[in-house]
């Protein structure tokens, strides 16, 4: 397979999406974090018992506490990837398992 993540002196794939923030959706896009370090951690197969074609099971993840299995409130935004775009742009998706790596990937947003 050809795992990329990014490449060392290139520019980080564009990207835009819905993200939970705040327990609110929000759109965003790479250019929203110019200047500033980013950080992915892309994980698959979340809630796999029943295959998710939206990003309202994250919300409700989010808002149930940790104690009962959620995620509880988080301080990072939670950016769905539905069309697998930006994970097949970062080069982290697996084709023939149809999924995602679970890894980070670093990013500097500098152009």
């Amino acid at each position: 397979s050809n795992i990329l993540c990014i490449s060392v002196s290139k520019p980080a794939p564009y990207w835009e999406g819905t993200a939970v923030i705040n327990g609110e959706f929000k759109e965003l896009k790479l250019t929203d974090y110019e200047g500033k370090y980013l950080v992915f951690f892309f994980y698959p197969l979340d809630l796999t018992e029943k295959i998710n074609t939206s990003i309202f099971p994250s919300l409700q993840r989010i808002n149930t506490p940790r104690k009962q299995g959620g995620l509880g409130p988080m301080k990072i935004p939670l950016l769905s990837d539905l069309t697998h775009q930006i994970s097949k742009d970062y080069g982290v998706y697996l084709e023939d398992q149809g999924h995602t790596l679970s890894l980070p990937c670093w990013l500097e947003t500098w152009q």
